[in-house]
């Protein structure tokens, strides 16, 4: 087993997604079908899963997530892959109902690496309350595993990436810096105290949180995934809105910021510089915490756009649910040539 888990963990994780600049030169130019009035939410708008609408009380939401792994332990692997799979759902103010799992597995490999994978996959759509329906598997080189989701939404109620509003608080559920923590335990330079909370952080389910937004006026959310933050925050303000991050509100591991200033960097971070840093300003803003804002998550947190009265509440109700929530900056009205300041 020590000689696969070496093979097995190369590093992955939403480091492993398509940097967004070529992702969006491809989506483009896919040609449309028929517009189809009862898809709500489609490929087309950045978003974190696709609506489609049956009725006016339901509408189902379809995501789909895998990559290789990032940690040596099949098990934990299964149930982050799982979680960050599931988080499309509830980013959408959905619920999960049935689950399908992607595999991809070396057919020379212990098949009980695979059946530890999936266990902690299974053990997560439960949690999740939903059914883990049946999945695909296909013979690779290298190990893969996610899952296709289904869930629901009232159509009047579900929540876009693209909807903010001048002057809502952005309220954030989930430390960053998981991909710097994850970068620096594949070369042995993480604690092992490090790689405990970043675990933690990525095994638990945005369910928790979405429970308690579904309670506030959220007039928009995602997840923070492989884009980092900056990233899905420049696909939240839709080039129609700017924003203002307060540095010092921001959650972060603190052992992230120091594998930062030690250059333990992914170049899925640097595709995320390219693709959002000229949309950026930063006032006084340390090289590390760049960095993280620049980091690829794995299963990260809900980025919300909240009412600014109900903000402050939010997030102490985040807290008591034991989530390191914050607000970390409003919306603002777009300004200039910079969306985005971090001061």
């Amino acid at each position: 087993m020590q000689t696969e888990s070496k093979l097995f963990c190369k590093g992955g994780g939403c480091t492993a997604k398509l940097g967004a600049g070529i992702l969006s030169r491809v989506l483009e130019r896919l040609p449309k079908g028929p517009a189809d009035d009862a898809l709500l939410v489609g490929y087309d708008s950045h978003d974190d899963a696709a609506v489609y609408k049956l009725s006016d009380d339901i509408a189902f939401v379809q995501t789909l997530d895998f990559f290789p792994p990032m940690v040596e332990d099949p098990y934990i692997f299964g149930q982050i892959a799982a979680t960050n799979a599931l988080s499309d759902i509830y980013a959408m103010g959905g619920t999960v109902k049935t689950a399908l799992n992607i595999v991809c597995f070396p057919e020379s490999m212990d098949l009980n690496i695979l059946g530890e994978i999936m266990r902690g996959g299974a053990e997560k759509v439960h949690e999740a309350g939903g059914n883990l329906a049946g999945g695909h598997s296909i013979a690779d080189s290298d190990v893969k595993y996610g899952l296709s989701v289904t869930g629901v939404v009232d159509p009047r109620k579900m929540y876009q990436n693209n909807t903010g509003r001048a002057g809502d608080k952005l309220v954030l559920t989930k430390k960053l810096g998981v991909g710097l923590i994850c970068c620096a335990n594949k070369v042995g330079a993480a604690s092992a105290a490090a790689m405990e909370q970043a675990i933690a952080s990525m095994t638990t389910l945005n369910k928790y949180a979405a429970e308690i937004l579904a309670q506030y006026p959220v007039h928009a959310c995602t997840d923070v995934t492989g884009f980092g933050l900056l990233g899905h925050l420049h696909e939240m303000l839709d080039g129609r809105l700017g924003c203002v991050l307060e540095q010092g509100s921001i959650p972060v591991f603190d052992e992230a910021l120091s594998y930062a200033d030690e250059f333990l960097l992914t170049a899925a971070a640097q595709r995320n510089r390219n693709y959002v840093g000229a949309n950026v300003r930063f006032e006084g803003v340390p090289f590390a915490l760049e960095e993280v804002l620049f980091d690829p998550q794995t299963s990260g947190g809900l980025l919300a756009a909240v009412s600014p009265e109900a903000a402050s509440t939010l997030v102490v109700e985040l807290q008591r649910r034991g989530l390191p929530a914050a607000v970390i900056g409003e919306l603002t009205e777009k300004q200039g040539t910079h969306e985005i300041i971090v001061r």
